[in-house]
């Protein structure tokens, strides 16, 4: 059981281990070790920092002109829970996961345990071989991630690009205004628009005042022609240099007035 376990890992992740027994520890969850520290939470640890240092490091040499901030971007859509359970489960390594009984069915096991096995992998790569080969590794998986991440300039935060744009235009920052609430207290929903200075642009319904500001400020990238959707439905926010700073402020300029007098 323990060889064919330790072949298939080996196969997935394209590594031949010196000390076998690190893939041993590296999937057991927990609820299967007899004793926590003989589970795999230090390797994922472990793991979780060796990712980071090599993305931060990969960035850096990728992108000489990139200040702090767009860095950071970039790395907190990469080095996130939901990439590493879906490089988990792109890699196969979920069903290799050894869980205790009362763990229920393994097609619904939460993101943080498929996240944690691709981690402690990492880590177990790192003390088996050095940092080349968890870079090597890493690189090899997350490595057209970064280059699509940095691609599409935004990592999902649309209000933070569209407050950028709008001060590069001179034009007033956006707020967020709620239109509506709907739903009991603990299951609310919230109808929230994009305000510039008087003007009023695309509003959203969201579970969460946050979703719904998020998914506002992308409409109104979109209406005011700073994003595009790709072929493939992905948003790209385009480069300052296909714009046309007058035309965005025309058409800020264009929307109707909202009276707060007369208007909630």
């Amino acid at each position: 059981m323990d060889d064919e376990l330790i072949r298939l890992t080996q196969e997935r992740v394209k590594h031949v281990f010196t000390d076998p027994t690190l893939v041993l520890r590296a999937l057991r969850h927990s609820s299967q070790a007899d004793d926590r520290i003989d589970s795999n939470e230090r390797l994922e640890f472990l793991g979780d920092s060796v990712l980071g240092l090599v993305i931060c490091e990969h960035l850096y040499q990728t992108y000489p002109h990139y200040l702090e901030g767009e860095l950071t971007k970039i790395k907190s859509n990469i080095v996130s829970r939901k990439t590493c359970a879906d490089l988990a489960e792109a890699l196969n390594l979920v069903d290799l996961l050894q869980l205790g009984k009362g763990m229920g069915n393994r097609e619904d096991i939460p993101l943080s345990l498929a996240a944690a096995v691709f981690e402690s992998l990492i880590g177990a790569i790192y003390l088996d071989a050095g940092l080349g080969a968890a870079r090597r590794f890493i690189l090899r998986h997350v490595g057209e991630l970064v280059v699509a991440a940095e691609r599409l300039g935004h990592q999902e935060n649309f209000k933070s690009v569209l407050q950028q744009a709008l001060q590069k235009l001179g034009a007033d920052n956006p707020v967020y205004p709620v239109i509506e609430e709907e739903g009991p207290d603990h299951d609310k929903c919230f109808h929230v628009c994009v305000q510039i200075g008087l003007r009023r642009f695309s509003s959203c319904w969201g579970k969460s005042k946050k979703q719904a500001e998020q998914d506002a400020a992308l409409g109104t990238l979109l209406e005011l022609g700073i994003a595009t959707l790709s072929s493939d439905e992905e948003v790209v926010i385009l480069d300052s240099s296909e714009l046309n700073p007058q035309d965005v402020l025309q058409m800020i300029e264009a929307k109707d007035v909202f009276d707060p007098l007369t208007q909630s």
